[in-house]
């Protein structure tokens, strides 16, 4: 069902992360979409409700532009703070869009990039005890070990979109989409 004709720039999404056993992880209220290519969904979630698995909620607090890619087994959410770019990276199964959400399963194990460039690997110990909690099969543990590793090597080449200039095209994508809206909600006599 996954059509790259269902979601258009400009559109809102729900987005929602599930873990192994099928519960929902968490879920994101809105985000508008920057681009939709053939291998990833872009993104951006500002002021957006989260809501967690336990009920928390909370808003985030600045934007942050979201790669959810189709065939890679992890997402990349940079958060866009005045101390710099910060990466969070979900290791999770390729998303998909449903015609209800973007949606995918976060298998725990986290890469959390700092502005500098250095990581940190977050959640070794939660994968350790879900993998053995919901039988996560050898396959997917092999997968989600892979992809952490691809993700430690694309840091350190800064490989795309963890590459300042794309980022900030995506940027500077947003504040148009934000700047029309603004321009069209604007009545004759406001304008």
């Amino acid at each position: 069902m996954d059509n790259i004709n269902e979601l258009k720039i400009g559109d809102s999404v729900f987005v929602q992360s599930y873990k192994h056993n099928g519960s929902l992880h968490r879920t994101w209220s809105k985000a508008l979409v920057l681009d939709v290519t053939e291998d990833c969904y872009v993104v951006v979630t500002d002021h957006s409700w989260v809501v967690e698995a336990d009920r928390r909620r909370w808003i985030t607090k600045e934007p942050a532009i979201c790669f959810y890619y189709k065939k890679k087994w992890y997402n990349i959410i940079s958060m866009i703070r005045k101390s710099g770019i910060y990466y969070y990276c979900n290791i999770a199964t390729p998303s998909i869009y449903d015609g209800e959400a973007i949606k995918n399963v976060d298998y725990d194990l986290d890469v959390k990039v700092f502005p500098d460039g250095s990581y940190a690997i977050l959640d070794e110990n939660e994968f350790e005890y879900h993998a053995h909690k919901m039988n996560y099969p050898e396959e997917i543990k092999k997968i989600c070990v892979h992809a952490k590793e691809e993700l430690e090597e694309m840091i350190k080449t800064n490989t795309i979109p963890f590459e300042f200039s794309y980022l900030n095209d995506y940027l500077m994508k947003y504040f148009e989409l934000l700047f029309d809206r603004s321009e069209t909600e604007k009545t004759p006599e406001n304008a």
